[in-house]
């Protein structure tokens, strides 16, 4: 009885936050045509990434900084990227946290970091994005509109994919792994599959001569900024995976159907039989 109460209570604060934060359908149809990439979802899958984008902005506070102005489509674009990752996870997985900060373009942040030796220093560095673990995303507006799917980029997928990586605790590129939604998907089989991906493109990249750096820079699938960090690693491929699929499958197919188990999700559609059902 207590269960069936709580489901009911749990589906009428869902229908109100999707009245209340209802989508119009032309922003929809906008925002839509500004992310191509999105094109082989089905009807049925767009629909419910409506409601899931509606349910974020319902969930999370949207701010902006240097006195950008704080538009629907800003919240609308930045929801409906956010959403595709966890579209079969749940919103559940962007818990414990509320706000999404919106700069006008790249910002400067401050952290501090140890290097191999144990020695703590203080960087200032330019970034589009940054995921701050129990805390906000930040993002910049100009680069959030340039993930449209002509190469892999995605700021927006790869600080939400750092929150993925968080929920486990610090990001380690080993998102955390649920019996409900990986029920074949073991930690040994990430490790094995992930780790060698990881440790093959590592000295992909540690082989590229200073000559030839530029080059690989802008021909690489995968950010040679993947190196630095396993975290980093599982972000930059979560957007190749969602943002240029048949490319990442082609070029790394074990990896590919690795992160698309995990997502849940098949976006160069190549699994048969397919990936398991959606869930509410």
């Amino acid at each position: 009885m207590l269960t069936s109460l709580t489901r009911w209570f749990d589906s009428r604060k869902r229908e109100r936050a999707l009245r209340r934060h209802a989508i119009p359908d032309a922003l929809w149809a906008r925002t839509l045509a500004n992310l191509p990439f999105l094109d082989w979802l089905d009807d049925a899958g767009r629909a419910r990434l409506r409601d899931m984008s509606s349910l974020f902005l319902a969930q999370k506070q949207f701010s902006t900084a240097h006195d950008l102005e704080l538009t629907d489509e800003i919240c609308v674009a930045v929801a409906a990227q956010a959403a595709l990752p966890v579209l079969n996870l749940g919103l559940d997985f962007y818990r414990g946290w509320v706000g999404v900060v919106i700069y006008p373009g790249e910002f400067v942040i401050r952290k501090t970091v140890e290097d191999e030796d144990g020695v703590v220093h203080e960087i200032v560095q330019d970034a589009s994005g940054e995921a701050w673990e129990g805390g906000p995303v930040l993002l910049s507006w100009e680069d959030v509109r340039m993930g449209s799917g002509g190469d892999a980029y995605n700021v927006v997928i790869h600080e939400f994919a750092h929150k993925i990586d968080m929920l486990g605790g610090e990001a380690d590129g080993r998102p955390p792994l649920f019996k409900r939604l990986h029920p074949d998907l073991k930690p040994q089989e990430w490790a094995d599959v992930f780790d060698h991906a990881y440790d093959r493109f590592c000295r992909r990249v540690d082989g590229i001569s200073d000559r030839r750096w530029q080059q690989f820079a802008e021909t690489s699938l995968i950010d040679p900024y993947a190196a630095d960090h396993p975290s980093e690693f599982f972000a930059v491929c979560s957007e190749a995976l969602f943002v240029t699929p048949r490319p990442f499958e082609a070029a790394y197919p074990e990896l590919y159907r690795l992160l698309a188990r995990y997502y849940r999700q098949d976006p160069a559609q190549v699994f048969d039989p397919p990936l398991a059902p959606e869930i509410d």
